[in-house]
């Protein structure tokens, strides 16, 4: 899978997996669950939501320079 996913991204899908997840646990709840999709897209750098509309946070190489 091509990278998609910048730096700034991964840290905010981070720290937004982990709190769904502590409030899941929290309240014994299902769906802290859902807490683990942002944190595996967080650790592969790569969102296959982004990849229909051609979307990417990461920085882009200067070519040419």
């Amino acid at each position: 899978m091509k990278k998609n996913v910048g730096s700034i991204d991964r840290v905010f899908r981070i720290v937004v997996g982990v709190v769904v997840v502590g409030l899941g646990l929290y309240n014994q709840a299902w769906w802290g669950v859902l807490g683990i999709i942002p944190l595996f897209t967080a650790s592969i750098s790569s969102c296959p939501l982004y990849m229909p509309f051609g979307i990417s946070t990461c920085k882009t190489k200067e070519t040419g320079k």
